[in-house]
């Protein structure tokens, strides 16, 4: 199989560390792409026609995106413990993903208008509302969801992870481990694991 990826996407981060957690590492080929919106990779194109990374190439079927399918993939692959558990359970790992891609969305949206845009066509508005969702979703993190990010590793926990990794490389000035410091202890343990140094973005 090969995987399209920029090294610096967090979406790609997060396929990369599940093929990590599940021993599927090495039967994924990495295909490294510099590709934005504004100038899509022909190579991101072809593997997906919206142009975004990460896109799994695999023998058996068409190329599979976004990161969400992906990560479902690979775990139909292994046979160990699941990061999608089944029963009632699997809903709070599937609202958990949802709210760590939910910050890597705001997140990436916010670094699109200034990283993309010309200063002068900049909307600080919009750019306050990204990190104002980012905020929201944090403080749930810290008030609601620690007992589950304390259990078992799932592929909840892998979403926020790569969330709270982007706001280091991307938005060093929130400060977000501030009045948060159980999410901010359970990152530093999570940034113990092998798939979390295996996978840090170039700075």
């Amino acid at each position: 199989m090969k995987l399209i990826h920029s090294p610096t996407s967090p979406y790609v981060r997060k396929v990369v560390v599940a093929l990590h957690e599940t021993g599927l590492a090495d039967r994924v080929t990495l295909a490294p792409v510099q590709t934005t919106p504004m100038a899509s990779h022909p190579d991101a194109v072809a593997a997906n026609p919206l142009g975004k990374v990460p896109a799994l190439e695999r023998p058996d079927g068409p190329t599979l995106f976004d990161s969400r399918v992906i990560t479902r993939y690979v775990d139909s692959l292994h046979d160990g413990r699941k990061l999608y558990p089944e029963g009632p359970a699997q809903w709070s790992t599937l609202t958990l993903e949802a709210l760590g891609d939910g910050v890597l969305d705001a997140g990436v949206s916010a670094t699109y208008e200034w990283r993309l845009r010309p200063d002068e066509m900049q909307y600080a508005p919009w750019i306050a509302a990204q990190r104002a969702k980012i905020a929201r979703a944090l403080d749930a993190l810290e008030a609601q969801w620690l007992a589950h990010l304390a259990g078992p590793l799932d592929a909840g926990a892998i979403s926020v992870a790569c969330a709270l990794g982007y706001l280091d490389f991307r938005f060093g000035d929130m400060g977000w481990r501030d009045g948060r410091p159980q999410l901010a202890a359970w990152h530093a343990t999570f940034a113990e694991r092998e798939s979390w140094k295996a996978t840090v973005p170039p700075s």
